[in-house]
C-alpha cells in the first residue's frame, strides 16, 4: 500500500461515491437524494486536501482529508450548490450544513473525514491514513491532531483511540439530530511525538 497526496480527476467519481458511502447516513437527509449529492461531492472535492491510500497496481483503498484556512475536502460552497441544487435548495442546505462546520483550529490539524473503500476495511488502511495525516501535520508544524466522530460510529473511535487519540468534548446535536441522524459528536486530539 502506498500513501500520497491528491487525486487525478479521473477518480472523482470513485471518491465521491465512496465519500457518500461513508457520510451519506449523516448527511442524506440534506444533501440527498444520492445523485445530485455525488454531483455536488464530485465537484467539491479538493484533491490539495486529501491524501490517498492506493494498492501498488494504483487501486484507491482509501482517502484521508484535511482542512485548512484555505480549504476543505469537500469544499464546494454556495457556488457549488447552486450548480447540484439549484437557489433555493442550495440555500436551506448551506444553512443546515453551516450548523455542522467545525472551525479550523490554528493549533491543531484538522481531520476533515477518513473513508475507506468496502472491500479494504480491516487491513489496516484506515490506520495507515491516520499515520499519513500525523505525518503531514508534523510537516506543517503541528503538535496535535484534531477530528469529530460521531456517537453512532463506535468502530471508529475504537480505531482512533488506538492510533492514539482521546475524548475532549462532546457536542449533543439537540434537536437537529432529527435531520442528521445522530445524537452528538466527540471531539478527540492526539499528540504528535
Amino acid at each position: 500500500m502506498k500513501i500520497g497526496p491528491g487525486f487525478a480527476a479521473a477518480e472523482r467519481p470513485r471518491i465521491a461515491a465512496l465519500y457518500w458511502d461513508a457520510f451519506g447516513p449523516k448527511l442524506g437527509r440534506v444533501l440527498g437524494p444520492r445523485p445530485r449529492a455525488l454531483r455536488f461531492i464530485e465537484t467539491a472535492l479538493d484533491p490539495a486536501h486529501a491524501l490517498c491510500a492506493r494498492e501498488a497496481d494504483g487501486t484507491l483503498l482509501g482517502v484521508a482529508g484535511f482542512k485548512t484556512a484555505h480549504g476543505a475536502l469537500v469544499s464546494g460552497g454556495l457556488r457549488g450548490m447552486r450548480a447540484a441544487y439549484g437557489g433555493a435548495g442550495a440555500a436551506w442546505r448551506a444553512g443546515l450544513l453551516a450548523l455542522l462546520e467545525t472551525d479550523v483550529d490554528n493549533h491543531r490539524f484538522l481531520v476533515d473525514g477518513i473513508f475507506v473503500a468496502p472491500e479494504a476495511r480491516g487491513h489496516g488502511v484506515g490506520s495507515r491514513l491516520i499515520e499519513a495525516l500525523a505525518q503531514e501535520a508534523r510537516a506543517r508544524g503541528y503538535a496535535e491532531i484534531r477530528l469529530e466522530v460521531i456517537d453512532e460510529n463506535p468502530r471508529a473511535r475504537a480505531l482512533y483511540e488506538r492510533r492514539g487519540f482521546v475524548a475532549a468534548g462532546h457536542r449533543p446535536l439537540g434537536p437537529l439530530r432529527m435531520i442528521f441522524g445522530f445524537r452528538a459528536a466527540t471531539t478527540m486530539i492526539r499528540r504528535l511525538g
